[in-house]
């Protein structure tokens, strides 16, 4: 029963269908972060923080920018639609910058013109791909599917680095790069092949204002704007591993590419058996996600702290664990607790907010990494969201007059006056 309750959404052909190609496609793009990162710090720069901070901060700009505007796509054009849109211009992307890669014609500046375009095609797919999971499931499996799109998502994390770390040691980083395109053509088909009629679309907002709209319904709703406040400490201090792991790998423990993208897959561990935990959460819950945090704070201080390249891998698993459980814990609660016209929107800021941050904390974390070690990439983190943590639970607990939780029941648009 409890197998069965774990994964119900895969009951549903359609959302069948899509994770099995996202979970390939996971993969992919797991492999080809770790071969980025790896040509920026080893290979294009003599292991520069602050270069592969700016990459990574130039993929995460477009959440920020864009954000209202995507949101918008995402309830104004069939999801479907977007989502094959944007799956093909990440393919090309990826074909391009492993193509330039294989010849030994990359450049830097290649590296981070792809990477700000990959990041435009995310920012567009993003709030697609997160509302999308509700027109292929309902309203009764969403927490179930958000949960098993983590678990694929990291199932992806925990595959990928590994065997790009294997690739790159092998073959060179090129062909790790060309592995990450080939990945996405089997997401593609699987949105291709779907039953159309089976799917359960919310209707297509219309008219003026919608943007204005969307943010009007996130002012009046002050339990979402908690839950933004502390996604966005955790993403822009907190998981920045696409970094920090690299320069603890490299410069803190001298290891090499093999032992670097083993560090992804270790994390993934953890990461993976949260999703499958919140899989099995019937409701998520303000508790949990504050619980989640406190955490994050602790594990993330022992990686921080680790003597040796084993004790660091290790902290990483209780990392992962924490982290992923924050995610998926707030990114039920805001879908399960907004109005469904306006859902689209309303994921778009919440993905701007949390993955927008990015651009802020990666190039100072980069900078941080330059000036006072890797360590303190990770230690800035864990300071951060320890102070989001009590900051915020101690402001709920007063306000709630002891009582911390939120609603997940949708909350109406409320319609303006025409």
């Amino acid at each position: 029963m409890e197998r069965s309750a774990t994964f119900a959404s895969l009951r549903v052909h359609n959302y069948r269908l899509y994770a099995a190609g996202g979970l390939i496609s996971n993969s992919g793009t797991w492999m080809g972060r770790v071969a980025q990162d790896w040509l920026v710090l080893t290979e294009l720069t003599d292991h520069s923080a602050s270069a592969l901070g700016i990459a990574t901060g130039l993929q995460f700009a477009p959440f920020l920018l864009l954000a209202p505007w995507s949101g918008m796509i995402a309830d104004r054009f069939p999801k479907r639609r977007i989502l094959l849109t944007t799956q093909s211009t990440l393919l090309a992307t990826a074909l391009l910058l492993g193509a330039l890669t294989v010849t030994g014609a990359v450049q830097l500046w290649h590296v981070y013109a792809l990477a700000l375009v990959q990041g435009l095609a995310q920012a567009v797919d993003n709030p697609a791909r997160q509302t999308f999971v509700s027109e292929m499931v309902g309203p009764g499996l969403l927490a179930n599917a958000v949960a098993l799109n983590s678990a694929s998502f990291h199932a992806g994390r925990m595959i990928g680095p590994g065997v790009a770390g294997l690739l790159i040691a092998a073959y060179g980083t090129g062909v790790a790069m060309l592995a990450n395109a080939a990945s996405f053509p089997l997401l593609i088909v699987a949105l291709l092949v779907m039953r159309a009629r089976e799917l359960q679309p919310a209707p297509l907002a219309r008219g003026r204002g919608q943007i204005r709209e969307g943010l009007a319904y996130v002012r009046g709703r002050p339990d979402l704007q908690v839950v933004m406040v502390l996604v966005f400490v955790l993403g822009t201090f907190g998981l920045n591993f696409q970094i920090t792991t690299a320069l603890m790998a490299t410069r803190a423990f001298g290891k090499g590419p093999t032992e670097f993208g083993l560090l992804g897959s270790v994390m993934a561990i953890g990461s993976l058996s949260a999703a499958l935990l919140s899989a099995r959460r019937a409701r998520p819950r303000l508790r949990v996600l504050l619980l989640a945090l406190a955490g994050f704070t602790v594990a993330s201080g022992l990686a921080a702290l680790a003597p040796t390249y084993e004790w660091f891998a290790v902290a990483l698993v209780p990392c992962g664990l924490a982290a992923l459980t924050a995610m998926t814990t707030a990114n039920a609660l805001v879908q399960l607790s907004v109005d469904p016209s306006v859902r689209g929107r309303v994921m778009a800021l919440y993905m701007a907010i949390f993955m927008g941050g990015t651009p802020i904390g990666a190039p100072l974390i980069g900078r941080l990494g330059d000036w006072a070690g890797p360590r303190w990439t990770i230690g800035v983190g864990t300071i951060a969201v320890g102070l989001s943590v009590l900051v915020v639970g101690g402001w709920l607990v007063r306000r709630e007059n002891g009582r911390v939780g939120t609603s997940t029941q949708p909350h109406q648009v409320a319609q303006e006056p025409r």
